[in-house]
């Protein structure tokens, strides 16, 4: 029978207990793995399509996204890049990377008023990353909605730029004039609420909104020359579709000489 009061004793029974609880640990690490990235996922799904409508039950989440939401990758230069998948890409790791490897997510909402392109975003608010997805009307230019978050900006001040309140002033604004970007956070609530470039910013949160603006101005830049290419394909004429010569004609050519 082993000394249960030596020291050996004491060292061999902890670790075998410590070995076991990490086991545990482990498995129920993995095993919950897959939930997590479940719910992780469908957060993201909610937060896109938070942009243009809100959306809470799960199944309609799921749903909606499904039905109505193409994902697209495009390049830096704005060509579409097949092969990779829009949902699986992290902004911030992509805008990190050069030009040349960069890729960037994009997510058309087809609805019954027309499309909807939901342009993600990331940036720096005061403490550190915000985030979020606004959606643009089929000019590629005014704002149909957008969708904030943030990590750990203070809350009552720079974690406004989630509620509701300040979300909503975007709601047919314009990010820019002639090509080049306008939208303004002014500082307070100073905004001319006639100007279709300028949005209320948060009383005492001055560094968190020129955050935000900075991270939209980003996404207009990055994401400038894939609208420029679709506005482009759209103004081309149709070319006229030219059919060769009947039998019937062709004779009658014949005929003729």
């Amino acid at each position: 029978m082993p000394n249960t009061n030596s020291n050996s004793y004491t060292f061999i029974y902890a670790s075998v207990l410590t070995l076991m609880v990490a086991v545990a640990l482990a498995a129920a690490a993995t095993g919950l793995k897959p939930i997590q990235q479940q719910a992780i996922d469908l957060d993201k799904k909610r937060s896109i399509l938070n942009a243009v409508a809100t959306f809470s039950d799960k199944n309609q989440i799921l749903k909606e996204y499904a039905e109505k939401v193409t994902e697209v990758v495009i390049d830096k230069q704005g060509n579409e890049v097949q092969g990779a998948k829009a949902f699986d890409l992290v902004l911030k790791k992509e805008f990190k990377k050069p030009d040349a490897e960069r890729k960037l997510p994009l997510y058309v909402y087809n609805s019954p008023e027309g499309k909807k392109y939901i342009v993600p975003m990331h940036g720096a608010g005061l403490w550190d990353e915000i985030w979020g997805y606004v959606a643009l009307d089929e000019d590629m230019n005014t704002i149909k909605g957008t969708s904030f978050d943030h990590k750990g900006e203070t809350p009552g001040l720079g974690a406004e730029i989630n509620q509701p309140w300040f979300k909503t002033q975007f709601q047919g604004k314009q990010l820019s004039d002639a090509g080049v970007f306008k939208l303004d956070i002014i500082k307070g609530k100073g905004a001319d609420p006639n100007n279709k470039f300028q949005v209320d910013g948060i009383s005492g949160a001055t560094i968190t909104g020129d955050g935000v603006n900075a991270m939209m101005q980003k996404s207009f830049e990055s994401y400038k020359p894939y609208f420029e290419r679709i506005k482009s394909a759209a103004k081309q004429p149709e070319q006229p579709v030219t059919h060769p010569p009947s039998s019937t004609e062709e004779q009658t050519q014949e005929g003729g000489e």
